[in-house]
């Protein structure tokens, strides 16, 4: 009688245990379908934009938009445009919160507390006009999601298959051509390369400095090159290449029908 009392006791402490273990496998899957949902939710109303503009919304801002961005814009004005990688999971809007840099790391496109945040672009960055170069920063999820399919540019063949990104901004639809593929570690004391600053080449010695740099630690060679004056792109996420590592893909502006 005692020992049939341990073995219920045992075994309702192993459920127990077990139910405890599933809970944060339970709430990964549903973070990952909530999120799954949203995403469409945003691609739907990009490709089949149910609300327009009105007359008496339009500004400076907004009046030569592009038109599938309409929607968008209303649910969220700090829009900047839209990103996808053919051959990735690569397919979100691009914000930018002009009061905090880091406001869209930890949040939707709907303004949400999210462990997946945004793909985001900090103020400093000229996405309209553009500058030299500017940056998209995003979570490398475990799921794949946000940039977590990024990482499939370390292998030199799926990048000469999908050597192409797009960026349309609200103004503009744009193509770039993956120029470099590298991954570093942050804040260690001997860097002296700080891909995340350079946003502006004011001379051809600033541009070269960049350039130089990106192909000296490339993964491998893309045989795209670039001059003083050409637009950049860089993509940034996290990497486990060690503390603070980041995995990042920089890809030059081509005219479309080029290629």
């Amino acid at each position: 009688m005692r020992n049939r009392r341990k073995f219920r006791l045992l075994r309702a402490a192993l459920l127990l245990i077990m139910l405890v273990c599933l809970i944060p496998v339970g709430q990964a899957y549903y973070l990952s379908y909530r999120h799954e949902v949203q995403q469409k939710g945003l691609k739907n109303s990009l490709e089949n934009p149910k609300i327009e503009l009105q007359k008496e919304e339009n500004t400076k801002a907004t009046e030569d938009m592009l038109e599938k961005f309409g929607e968008l814009y209303i649910q969220n004005n700090d829009l900047v445009g839209w990103l996808s990688i053919e051959g990735t999971e690569i397919d979100y809007p691009v914000l930018r919160c002009a009061k905090d840099d880091e406001y869209y790391l930890t949040r939707n496109f709907q303004k949400e507390k999210d462990k997946y945040g945004s793909l985001f672009v900090k103020g400093i960055a000229d996405v309209d006009t553009p500058g030299t170069n500017f940056i998209i920063y995003g979570h490398n999820m475990r799921d794949g999601s946000m940039f977590g399919t990024l990482d499939r540019y370390v292998n030199k063949e799926f990048c000469r298959e999908h050597d192409k990104i797009y960026f349309d901004t609200l103004y503009e639809e744009r193509v770039y051509e993956i120029m470099a593929v590298f991954e570093v570690q942050l804040y260690q004391e001997d860097q002296t390369f700080e891909y995340y600053e350079f946003y502006q080449a004011e001379t051809e010695k600033e541009f070269l400095e960049f350039y130089e740099n990106v192909k000296k630690i490339a993964l491998y060679d893309t045989g795209v090159s670039a001059e003083f004056g050409d637009t950049l792109l860089t993509l940034s996420t996290c990497s486990n290449v060690g503390e603070d590592g980041r995995l990042v893909v920089v890809a030059k502006r081509v005219e479309k029908g080029s290629f």
